[in-house]
């Protein structure tokens, strides 16, 4: 049954008729908007303070820093990355000689993105920018929660002089974004918890409507034995407090040895020196944070820090809290959680830990601490998340050339860097054959000339048989049975 919008319909219209009208991705004035970044990032940040309460340096640092570099590498690359390739000559089989095949990347046409509110700078203008420069139309749905900031980025992007019908704004609200499922888009980008994630995953393979998922995570910290334990414990801080936790790539699960626990606990509490209540946007992250923490404490867990400040239900938050004694089992380690809070857990070798590791059903990121990086490397290669930081955390997820995207649970697809770009197309290849030779017709009409049929077994036997004499009589069969299909001989 052909699906039927019902949806934003003057929305989808409008779209579409500015798609048919609109003179190339080419031409978006991508550097204006970089300009307008640097004149407004006062009113920009101050936006995002009051929605989110983000303290400006760090909206500068991790958000507008980082989507000011990806204008940036799309000015630079995006041209490169989306021109037409032709596929090598030599790369084509015997069978196709004369073809030659380009690649073309076709825009899907009007993307849907259910933005997030997190990193609303960055994670909504990245993927809003990427849609347009491929050559799409865009219908965004911000989050409920920056609707000062939302209003913020749409005035950007249309005086730095975007085609309004291009990029177009709906409604904040939590009614829009299942509407938006039912308007007549091409290609859906979310981005979002995993529960949610998996509603959206069932209403798009409804009506097969492609889509990129960018859910949660729970991401480990691995600490391995040579690893630098001071720097190790500042990255474990910085990686549970940007942002008071609320970042899907925050680390949740510290895993080291037995034997590191007791230095890495004393660096941790020397690191830890602001340990204040840390207020939550969302009281539904607060309460799940509150009733992951009393479980494992109820099941054996223990807070490092016995001098935090109290955690009662009067707080607007909580403290930034590590607890040992946690096991893979725990829901702390299960579920994705947006609070300041992470466990740490041992192991004893290598198998124990990704024994531990793989026990977790989220891959999106996870880092690796060791003073040998080709050995941090090998352990990179063999495990399941997207992105996995050596010697840090978190900040590399945000580099604009590289793609950012989770496997299981955290979602699939891609965004940034050339491989998010070339997710808002899809491949159309064009096949030009010449010449006159085409035996494969008689094959599919039941005439099989006999030397048509003598062709193929040469061609197999020439470019795939064991031996070398083999190879040479395939290549004999070949030319023989060439000038025989040429005389129609058929059989």
């Amino acid at each position: 049954m052909k699906f039927q919008p019902v949806a934003f319909l003057e929305e989808t219209r409008r779209a579409r008729v500015a798609l048919s009208e609109f003179s190339g991705p080419s031409l978006l004035p991508i550097r204006k908007l970089r300009a307008l970044l640097v004149e407004k990032k006062a009113e920009i940040c101050e936006s995002v303070r009051q929605d989110i309460g983000r303290a400006p340096a760090e909206v500068l640092a991790s958000d507008l820093l980082p989507f000011a570099d990806a204008c940036r590498f799309l000015e630079r690359r995006a041209r490169a990355i989306l021109r037409p390739r032709a596929v090598p000559s030599s790369e084509m089989p015997v069978w196709a000689i004369g073809a030659r095949d380009v690649i073309y990347r076709k825009p899907w046409g009007v993307v849907g993105i259910i933005g997030t509110w997190n990193y609303p700078i960055l994670l909504n203008g990245v993927q809003i920018l990427q849609a347009m420069r491929a050559g799409n139309a865009v219908l965004w749905k911000p989050s409920e929660l920056t609707p000062k900031f939302s209003n913020v980025l749409k005035e950007l992007f249309d005086a730095a002089g975007f085609p309004r019908e291009l990029f177009q704004i709906l409604p904040a609200t939590r009614e829009a974004g299942p509407q938006l499922l039912e308007a007549d888009i091409d290609h859906l980008v979310f981005t979002g918890s995993d529960t949610v994630g998996r509603k959206i995953a069932l209403s798009c393979a409804g009506r097969l409507l492609p889509s990129t998922l960018e859910l949660s995570g729970c991401d480990a910290m691995i600490i391995l034995p040579d690893a630098d334990l001071e720097m190790a414990a500042r990255a474990a801080w910085y990686g549970i407090t940007l942002n008071q936790g609320q970042t899907c790539v925050a680390l949740r699960r510290i895993f080291l040895l037995q034997n590191q626990l007791s230095e890495f606990s004393d660096l941790l509490k020397k690191t830890a020196t602001d340990r204040k209540v840390r207020p939550l946007v969302t009281s539904g992250q607060l309460k799940q944070a509150r009733a992951i923490m009393e479980e494992a404490v109820a099941n054996g867990a223990k807070e490092l820090f016995a001098d935090a400040p109290a955690n009662s239900e009067d707080l607007p938050g909580m403290p930034a809290t590590f607890l040992t004694d946690v096991r893979p089992s725990m829901r702390l380690c299960q579920e994705a959680i947006f609070a300041p809070l992470a466990g740490i857990l041992t192991y004893t070798d290598l198998s124990d830990l990704r024994s531990q590791l793989n026990n977790c059903p989220f891959a999106l990121g996870s880092s690796i601490f060791s003073r040998d990086v080709t050995a941090a490397n090998q352990l990179a290669l063999q495990l399941a998340p997207g992105l996995v930081v050596i010697n840090d955390a978190i900040n590399p997820t945000a580099h604009p050339a590289s793609p950012f995207g989770g496997r299981n649970s955290s979602g699939w697809g891609t965004t940034q860097g050339a491989e998010g770009l070339l997710a808002m197309t899809v491949p159309q290849v064009v096949s030009i054959r010449k010449g006159k030779f085409r035996p494969h017709y008689d094959a599919a009409n039941g005439g099989v000339n006999a030397g048509t049929e003598r062709m193929l077994h040469g061609i197999l036997n020439w470019k795939h048989a064991p031996s070398f004499g083999l190879r040479i009589r395939g290549i004999w069969n070949m030319i023989r049975g060439m000038m025989q299909s040429t005389k129609k001989d058929h059989t």
